[in-house]
């Protein structure tokens, strides 16, 4: 990859889980009110055909990773667990009040913080809690994020008997150096134990997530990372590169010095060669950095071109609605975003007063429902068209005369009425995705916003 590539593109830039990305929701435009019929409308729209998905996110951890961006609150005291269940079932029946039916879930996934935080007894109670009110519906997913160093056998086993079929565990780096910088001491065998038993119990999807781009990081460490993984043959990878976003209030990320980070063609000489070890091993790319085997949904959707991508992550299906439970949580129904609040003690108060826990969100434009497309296509398919008349927008052609620079350098392909992202391109996928971002490019960001996008 030339250096001059990697100087000219890596600038700050949004991840696009959404459009508009969430520094740029219209806040004075959005209601709860406005919300309400927003989620209704898409309920009605789609629960019988497709069902709904639900993000449930349980934000305790035992100790902090200092390289974790993520909402999250830092505690060893166990006795949070309960209070924190009942919050979510007290939330997740205010939703469920305002339904004319019972909801199908097709998709559940239990993100963090750290959801093995949590013992056996607190996530079955919480799971046939949320089914108090719900039905699976068919060809269902539920998924949750594992730490190797907490994970049990009992609560593997007690999830998959509830209907868990993936998981997924952070990895991060195996170098001790590395791990010690980020304040995450993970032994390979604690790896090793959790996805043998994940396999044993039957697990049809196991993930690993690595990271490129730490403090300390070489090319050695990547290498040894990936093969690493690569001999406990998870069925799909997410690569990511290390968001460094110090500004964030709560934020770890201070547990080293800038100068120990690996900068611009250095760094993304980590992601390719981990890129050419994993793909030598088997791994396909198949979205903006995650990668999976053959044999994985994840690349039958993207080969059949049904791959989607949201606030969870990308999934081999795809529901209009899903809603967000617990503190920080974003919802989305297609039309709009809705975000709960961030602090835990408010969480609590207004489930108290019997309210949704909603402080901001977004209603979207028809302009930013035909731009949320062209992204998502870029993102789960590398191309986009616009040959479908409902896909045209009338900056369209501005957007096209920012990408010539690109196409100039070999990283798309402009046609009549498509745009496809070459092989040399993916890497700038975010980049690619900034020239249809017409919030960005109307409102540039006076403060530090986004992380790299090299």
């Amino acid at each position: 990859m030339k250096i001059s590539l990697i100087q000219k593109y890596n600038v700050p830039g949004p991840r696009y889980t959404s459009y508009p990305t969430v520094p740029y929701w219209n806040e004075a435009g959005f209601s709860q009110e406005k919300w309400i019929k927003s989620f209704q409308k898409a309920f009605s729209e789609s629960n019988s055909e497709n069902g709904i998905s639900l993000y449930i996110h349980l934000p305790f951890c035992e100790s902090m990773c200092t390289f974790c961006g993520c909402n999250k609150r830092i505690t060893k005291n166990h006795s949070v667990e309960e209070t924190y269940i009942k919050a979510l079932l007290k939330e997740w029946s205010l939703y469920c009040r305002l339904l004319p039916e019972k909801p199908l879930i097709k998709e559940i996934h239990l993100g963090g913080g750290t959801p093995t935080f949590f013992s056996t007894n607190n996530l079955e109670h919480l799971i046939n809690g949320i089914f108090c009110f719900a039905n699976k519906a068919a060809n269902y997913e539920f998924s949750f994020e594992g730490h190797p160093n907490n994970t049990t056998y009992e609560q593997l086993k007690k999830l998959y008997d509830l209907g868990f079929r993936r998981v997924s565990f952070g990895v991060q780096d195996y170098a001790e150096k590395v791990q010690k910088a980020i304040h995450r001491i993970q032994p390979f065998h604690n790896v090793a134990k959790v996805t043998f038993w994940a396999k044993e119990i039957g697990y049809t999807s196991i993930g690993h997530d690595i990271i490129f781009g730490l403090p300390y990081q070489t090319i050695e460490d990547v290498v040894d990372t990936v093969e690493k993984t690569n001999s406990l043959r998870p069925d799909r990878l997410a690569f990511y590169s290390y968001a460094h976003v110090p500004w964030i209030k709560g934020n770890g990320q201070r547990g080293f010095d800038e100068e120990n980070l690996p900068k611009d063609a250095e760094k993304r000489k980590l992601y390719e060669i981990g890129k050419q070890v994993l793909s030598k091993n088997g791994y396909h790319e198949i979205g903006m950095d995650h990668f999976a085997l053959q044999s994985d949904s994840l690349y039958k959707a993207s080969q059949n071109k049904k791959l989607h991508r949201n606030f969870m992550g990308y999934s081999a299906s795809k529901t209009q609605l899903m809603i967000g439970l617990g503190v920080s949580s974003i919802s989305d129904s297609w039309y709009s975003f809705a975000q709960n609040t961030k602090n835990l003690e408010d969480y609590y108060q207004l489930l108290e007063w019997d309210k949704l826990p909603i402080v901001k969100g977004h209603i979207l434009e028809n302009e930013d429902l035909i731009i949320r497309k062209h992204i998502l296509d870029l993102t789960c398919e590398f191309e986009t068209s616009w040959s479908n008349e409902n896909l045209y927008f009338k900056d369209l052609g501005n957007v096209i005369s920012d990408l010539k620079e690109i196409e100039k350098d070999n990283l798309i392909v402009i046609e009549e009425n498509k745009i496809k992202i070459t092989e040399s391109g993916r890497p700038f996928v975010r980049n690619i995705c900034m020239a249809f971002d017409l919030h960005l490019k109307r409102k540039s960001p006076e403060t530090s916003l986004f992380s790299m996008t090299v």
